[in-house]
């Protein structure tokens, strides 16, 4: 086996990405403080052609060397806003119709893998992936519409903010592509 050339894998152009249908679905990072984590982010959104990305509260925003540093040039390809809170990005969703789903363990979550049967692929989506430390504030899991919580088996109890983007993510593609 030999591995495609770039030419080989017909990647859009940041022009081409930006003209190109995306699927309906946002990410919010609600304090996400790792500049790191934002990047990657912004590098699954790409991949998978969200429709933006929205950076909430501490979070920081391009031009920024360290979310380049993960992002590789995906912080210009993806459209992405900034608000001073999380809450203020979550009621303009809600007026803008989006079913808001924050990844948080809470009390009646739904588990990942049952979100076929829990949602519908006609609906517009915003994810929310909460601070590194405390996780989705209570005040924005109390506006959700639901929770998604991946199921884990090991010794800890969360993943990586970028990690669990990732995971979620491609969830909630197959989801909306079916």
């Amino acid at each position: 086996m030999n591995k495609l050339t770039t030419e080989e894998l017909h990647r859009l152009n940041i022009d081409q990405y930006r003209q190109a249908e995306k699927i309906p679905l946002v990410v919010v990072l609600d304090n996400v403080r790792s500049q790191h984590n934002i990047g990657a982010v912004f590098r699954t959104a790409d991949a998978f052609r969200l429709e933006r990305v929205l950076l909430c509260g501490i979070c920081s925003c391009p031009p920024n060397n360290e979310i380049h540093k993960t992002a590789l040039g995906a912080e210009e390809s993806v459209s992405w806003a900034y608000y001073a809170s999380t809450t203020e990005a979550v009621k303009a969703l809600k007026e803008q119709g989006y079913t808001i789903v924050s990844v948080e363990q809470v009390h009646n979550s739904i588990s990942l893998p049952d979100i076929q049967s829990c949602f519908d692929s006609n609906h517009k989506y915003a994810l929310i992936l909460g601070h590194e430390v405390f996780g989705v504030a209570q005040d924005v899991v109390d506006m959700s519409d639901a929770c998604v919580e991946i199921p884990q088996y090991g010794t800890k109890h969360s993943l990586n903010v970028s990690v669990a983007a990732g995971i979620v993510i491609y969830a909630f593609r197959q989801l909306l592509t079916r």
